[in-house]
């Protein structure tokens, strides 16, 4: 065999990137089965339906999130069908606001709005939110803040008002709360540990 010949590097990067092709296609599949909702890290929309809180995992080093009771969404248990079209209705939402133009899920997007990953267990909705909306429960909070947040005013930085109606403040509400159900391996870091004055 002779090197120099180019059909020989040509088969070789042929075969090479066939190779790699399968690879590819197998730890695609592979990933999407992991990462998809109701796959082995990410829990199923339905999720909006339970309880969601975190708890420290030793072993792993980091917080958790944990799936408890029952504990329906605006006081509604939401099938497999309605809490998919209220997904795809927050993500529509979500774009057509650019809210990633100053938030940031999942760790994509802007630091110049709060993160919003954990945004559903950040206990400021009980404490300060629930009273200054005087609404009785978080998302009922969470609904207010978004339509009006202009009437709400925070920190040095003001939410501008996007013209969210409630149908569609209350599917954000609803991703939300299901994506703090999302295992993210411990990101935010410290969530829910630092301490402010």
């Amino acid at each position: 065999m002779y090197t120099a010949d180019p059909v020989f590097w040509r088969a070789g990067a042929v075969s090479s990137t066939a190779v790699m092709l399968v690879v590819l296609i197998f730890l695609t599949a592979d990933s999407l089965a992991v990462i998809r909702p109701g796959g082995a890290n990410v829990p199923p929309y339905t999720v909006i339906n339970r309880e969601i809180r975190y708890e420290y995992d030793s072993q792993a080093g980091r917080d958790r999130p944990v799936i408890g009771a029952d504990q329906p969404l605006f006081g509604h248990v939401y099938s497999d069908g309605e809490a998919a079209a209220l997904m795809r209705k927050a993500k529509l939402t979500l774009q057509s606001r650019n809210c990633m133009n100053c938030h940031t899920f999942f760790g994509n997007g802007a630091y110049y709005g709060p993160d919003l990953t954990k945004a559903w267990l950040d206990p400021v909705w009980t404490q300060m939110w629930m009273p200054m909306t005087q609404a009785d429960s978080r998302e009922k909070a969470m609904v207010a803040f978004l339509m009006n947040p202009e009437k709400y005013p925070t920190w040095s930085r003001q939410m501008p008002n996007l013209k969210i109606t409630r149908e569609e403040a209350e599917a954000v509400t609803a991703y939300l709360k299901w994506m703090s159900a999302v295992d993210t391996n411990g990101f935010p870091i410290h969530f829910g540990h630092i301490k402010t004055d």
